[in-house]
């Protein structure tokens, strides 16, 4: 790896363990192994390699959902649809830095027009597989997973032990469907 890929990595690792405010240009020096010099060469400031490492992080993040999606099988739309949570679900806990980043990353997109236009796109991105996985041409059924997965992020972030599995989703969705 370069320099300019050691800085985004080791920004990538401060947002997910101090968040945006917390990191310091000297602990994305520490963590890359580089110099002050490098981040303004490479980026000009350090809200210019942060607002970097969270379009990737993020980008990251709608590309595990994506790879989430399980094979079509219309026989049991339901068993498909709880083995996508379960997916996610384990990459939440598996991949939990980059989330954490994903996370300060929708935060940081209230205050940088920049960012806010480049994660609405990502979202738009992952509405769009959504839709493809699990909506038959049904955009409002991408809308409403996508949505459900940003509920889910919040609640593992926040409470994992008390955070919905995979089956009480899926069960959830079937009873919202009878109701």
């Amino acid at each position: 790896m370069g320099t300019r890929e050691d800085l985004l990595e080791a920004a990538k690792r401060c947002l997910a363990e101090r968040g945006y405010a917390r990191t310091t240009v000297r602990d994305i020096v520490a963590a890359s192994g580089t110099n002050l010099a490098a981040i303004n060469y490479h980026f000009g400031t350090r809200d210019k390699l942060l607002q970097q490492a969270m379009l990737e992080s993020s980008a990251t993040a709608v590309t595990q959902i994506l790879d989430a999606l399980p094979a079509n099988d219309p026989t049991d739309p339901t068993a498909r649809l709880e083995a996508f949570w379960h997916s996610l679900i384990t990459s939440f806990v598996e991949n939990a830095p980059l989330w954490h980043a994903n996370a300060e990353s929708l935060n940081q997109a209230l205050h940088s027009p920049e960012l806010r236009a480049e994660l609405a796109e990502a979202q738009g991105r992952a509405r769009r597989g959504l839709t493809e996985a699990f909506g038959d041409g049904d955009s409002n059924v991408g809308a409403v997973l996508q949505t459900m997965i940003g509920g889910l992020l919040l609640q593992w972030l926040i409470d994992p032990d008390n955070a919905p599995s995979a089956a009480e989703l899926t069960a959830g969705a079937r009873a919202m469907i009878r109701a």
